[in-house]
């Protein structure tokens, strides 16, 4: 579907209830963690190249056990394989949710600034006649100001 003007609202309600449901999901994966940059850097990573590599070394642990040392716990790579593939399927649609507000903030975003540049002009050009406008202008304006002799961008919405 392509982009047209963004009419929606999300009532308090909503919002709670989308956030309660967020916490739910959070509450079903109890066991996610935050790796730092540093932890992430030194781990084996396994992409979607490797997925079938795994899958058939699970599948050469559970026939060949007796040429696995004692100590290899081929129950926890099945589970370790398991999860893995459970947790590719759900960020796949969490990715595409995440996505889909994204973008739709950056539309919706960019219709309230396109929005907001108009009423500026209109309070600029009305207040070198209209009494109290000065200061709304004013204020609007600073929005635009130069910090620290850096150029403004009007239309970016830095």
């Amino acid at each position: 579907m392509s982009y047209q003007n963004i009419a929606a609202a999300l009532s308090p309600q909503d919002i709670q209830e989308i956030k309660a449901a967020l916490q739910t999901v959070q509450k079903k994966l109890p066991f996610l963690i935050t790796l730092s940059t540093e932890e992430r850097r030194k781990l084996v990573k396994m992409g979607d190249k490797s997925l079938a590599f795994v899958n058939n070394s699970v599948t050469a642990a559970q026939s060949n056990r007796e040429i696995l040392p004692a100590t290899f716990e081929v129950e926890e790579l099945v589970r370790d394989y398991q999860l893995a593939t459970a947790l590719t399927e759900l960020l796949i649609s969490v990715q595409q949710l995440a996505e889909q507000v994204d973008d739709t903030l950056m539309a919706v975003g960019s219709e309230a600034m396109t929005s907001s540049l108009t009423v500026y002009d209109y309070v600029k050009t009305a207040s070198k006649k209209t009494p109290g406008l000065k200061t709304v202008a004013e204020q609007l304006g600073e929005r635009f100001k130069a910090i620290k002799g850096r150029p403004t961008k009007a239309a970016s919405g830095s």
